[in-house]
């Protein structure tokens, strides 16, 4: 059996999808449908014939058999980070009710349910001196991150996000849920940490959390005339840096200010080792702010002070193949605008070490990232151009981590035609029907 293109809900179906689950069952035309549908990227348009917020796992196990004898693809989002708009003819199944938060600290494990947000691992592990492998967001999903690979703060002392993933907790194609680990499963396990979310849908994890007794960091901020200099130490620092240390440089351009430029850092150990690894920043410029401080690990999302709420972006990712000051002049030497920043993110570390996972060791050691607000046609074209102008004159590598994936690439444009062909094996062997459509799908 194939799904229709792009099937439609008959008369009888709206019935049917609301007897088939517990959870709320949105449909067009029913009041909030236009906001419940809506990604995280308000940029995205991102068409459904029907939005499910799945009460428990039985729910997710029931849509799935619902959607199978409908002949109808499901897309899943906790929250809609990381949508694409591939979306056309799905139910979008909302997984936010999943929330199940346990905390073993003898044995440094976490279960959680499919919605449990980055943050919210992050204050239920500080609580034991223990810590997940948070990224810059509070809000995103632990669940879409570790799907993906997933990048972190501490990924260059523990590697990827999906490293951590002790057992998935799915509801397979057929509408049955299983428990899948490396020993039960190992294609399966292989394809889900990092090779996204078409071969199941999720409903749980179970993770290794990493001790944090301590923890070090923050912003430093200086004028955009200061850049060079920043820039320099920046190198000089992450060229030296140990594995617990991360910094991440930040061209920043903000509407109606001027240009400025900041480093954040985290460093997992206490505050007289960061500020001895660091101490090239103490002798640049006075910074305009300097937010450094001992800190929880509940704390990390206020370093870069990301949105909290949906709003439309525009991204670009990137991988260095190298960052010497060549590469520093490159990113210097043309303003920013019309992006708003401009983030290098130091790798390396663990990073680089071998993993069973479907990118495989990050062998590139900076990441970029480029973004703006596309306020109107004219505005994005002209972040394109930027975006692609940068591409053009840095040493990328021409692969991207998934997580950083925009609407217009797939997973082709992350990672190796290997890693895809036996992604394609594993997707047409647990899900021959097509029920899961995910952000990016192995298809596309």
């Amino acid at each position: 059996m194939t799904l229709n293109p792009a099937p439609s809900l008959s008369p009888q179906t709206p019935d049917a999808l609301r007897d088939a689950v517990r959870g709320r069952v949105w449909l067009p035309g029913d009041p909030d449908f236009d906001g419940v549908r809506r990604p995280w990227n308000l940029a995205v348009e991102q068409p459904v014939t029907a939005v499910v917020e799945a009460a428990d796992e039985a729910d997710v196990a029931a849509l799935v058999r619902y959607a199978a004898a409908a002949e109808v693809g499901i897309s899943t989002q906790p929250n809609g980070h990381g949508a694409t708009g591939r979306t056309e003819g799905t139910i979008l199944l909302r997984t936010g009710q999943l929330d199940r938060l346990e905390i073993d600290p003898a044995a440094r494990r976490a279960k959680i349910g499919a919605g449990v947000s980055s943050g919210a691992l992050q204050s239920a592990g500080a609580k034991h001196g223990l810590t997940g492998l948070p990224g810059s967001s509070p809000v995103v999903s632990v669940t879409g991150v570790a799907l993906g690979g997933g990048l972190s703060w501490f990924g260059r002392a523990h590697g990827w996000v999906a490293d951590s993933v002790v057992a998935f907790d799915i509801v397979d194609a057929g509408g049955r849920p299983r428990r899948v680990t490396a020993s039960t499963d190992p294609e399966l396990f292989w394809a889900m940490r990092g090779g996204g979310g078409d071969f199941a849908i999720v409903t749980g994890l179970e993770l290794a959390l990493h001790n944090a007794p301590s923890l070090f960091g923050g912003r430093m901020l200086w004028a955009g005339a200061d850049a060079g200099a920043v820039a320099e130490a920046y190198l000089a620092i992450t060229n030296e840096a140990p594995v617990e240390l991360t910094a991440w440089l930040e061209l920043l351009h903000f509407p109606g200010a001027d240009p400025m430029i900041a480093i954040d850092t985290t460093f997992l150990g206490d505050e007289t080792a960061a500020r001895a690894l660091v101490a090239e920043l103490d002798r640049l410029p006075t910074p305009l702010s300097d937010t450094r401080g001992p800190m929880s690990v509940a704390e990390l999302g206020g370093i870069t002070a990301e949105p909290t709420d949906p709003g439309a972006g525009q991204s670009r990712g990137e991988l260095l193949q190298e960052l010497g000051s060549d590469t520093i002049a490159s990113l210097l030497d043309e303003p920013i605008f019309p992006l708003m920043a401009v983030q290098v993110r130091h790798l390396e570390g663990a990073f680089s070490q071998p993993s069973d996972s479907p990118h495989g060791p990050l062998t590139e050691p900076y990441a970029l990232y480029l973004f703006g607000l596309p306020t109107d046609p004219a505005t994005a074209e002209a972040i394109t151009a930027k975006q692609q102008f940068f591409a053009d004159r840095l040493p990328v590598s021409g692969r991207k981590p998934v997580t950083f994936l925009n609407p217009a690439e797939t997973l082709a444009d992350a990672l190796s035609p290997t890693s895809i062909e036996r992604l394609r094996r594993i997707k047409a062997d647990r899900d021959p029907a097509g029920v899961f459509r995910s952000n990016f799908g192995v298809q596309l």
